[in-house]
């Protein structure tokens, strides 16, 4: 197939391309490069059946020359990430994850290509019992980038009601492993390792109560991936991550080991907090015949090699 991956040069893009690239399809890259990194695709480089396009999803003359190259499938995972940079400039967020969306969406209606729309676990409330949370389960924009997520939700989903368009919505939770960020916001699995590797403090935001469901990065690329190559996908809303969660604080003594190198300290965005974030992945297992298969334990292991590998 010819598949279009925006985002592709990204922490989960890469994995995304990986997959793909090992399924043998020409896969073309689009991607503005403000949070991936040419280094994450660097061992792609040379194979013949990738195409790196650096370049804006608000670029709607760019993304209409791209889309003359009659596309199959499009991962459309290019957004802006960051929680409190979303509250701080909401309107970048915005454009980025709603308006760019909106382009993506109308170039696959255009040219009827399946998309596969990246969402996230934080347009949830939080889980309400230890059964994880379900699709159907109730939603709640706490900060600009979960609610800019919702609504370019509402437009995909619009697209495959409204013009039959193959379309799918797919919430990962707390995604971590190699390639991720470890500084800044967003990564704590990464931001844990490498802080403990250089015998630095971990920081915890809050008292650290507030739990998290990590899905190794390489069980939410193998998930992406099968939302895309499957039709029972289509018009769907479907979660993914490990159905167990853990606490930042149980985290923390799980990485550092030496719980006086681990320090709270006050939240930065607690209106946005999401106390309990628990996935239940069952309509994926039902759907997709897709269950994660890496555990925490041996996800932070891989991650901290990784991390080692680069420092």
């Amino acid at each position: 197939m010819k598949v279009l991956v925006t985002g592709g040069a990204g922490f989960i893009g890469r994995w995304v391309v990986k997959r793909l690239l090992d399924h043998n399809h020409s896969v073309w890259i689009l991607d503005d490069l403000s949070n991936g990194s040419l280094k994450n695709i660097a061992e792609f480089e040379n194979n013949p059946n990738l195409n790196i396009v650096k370049g804006d999803i608000k670029n709607q003359e760019l993304l209409q020359q791209l889309f003359l190259n009659q596309y199959d499938l499009c991962y459309h995972l290019a957004a802006s990430i960051n929680v409190q940079e979303s509250i701080d400039y909401p309107k970048t967020t915005f454009d980025n994850d709603t308006i760019g969306t909106f382009n993506v969406l109308e170039q696959c209606r255009k040219h009827n290509v399946k998309i596969v729309f990246m969402s996230t676990c934080m347009v949830y409330d939080r889980a309400s019992n230890d059964n994880g949370i379900k699709e159907i389960d109730p939603i709640k924009p706490t900060s600009p980038y979960s609610g800019s997520k919702i609504a370019a939700e509402n437009m995909v989903l619009s697209y495959f009601h409204a013009y039959n368009l193959p379309a799918v919505v797919i919430r990962p939770f707390n995604t971590y492993g190699p390639f991720q960020k470890s500084g800044g916001e967003g990564g704590v699995v990464a931001i844990f390792i490498k802080n403990s590797l250089n015998n630095k403090p971990l920081y915890i935001y809050g008292d650290g109560t507030q739990t998290r469901d990590l899905l190794y990065v390489e069980d939410c690329a193998r998930f992406i991936v099968k939302a895309g190559y499957s039709d029972n996908s289509n018009g769907e809303i479907i979660n993914a991550g490990l159905g167990r969660d853990i606490s930042i604080n149980e985290l923390a003594k799980l990485i550092v080991k030496d719980e006086s190198r681990i320090q709270h300290v006050k939240h930065i965005h607690p209106q946005s907090e999401i106390q309990k974030l628990l996935c239940n992945y069952e309509k994926a297992k039902h759907l997709l015949n897709w269950e994660p298969q890496v555990s925490l334990e041996e996800g932070i292991k891989k991650t901290e090699e990784w991390i080692k590998s680069d420092i």
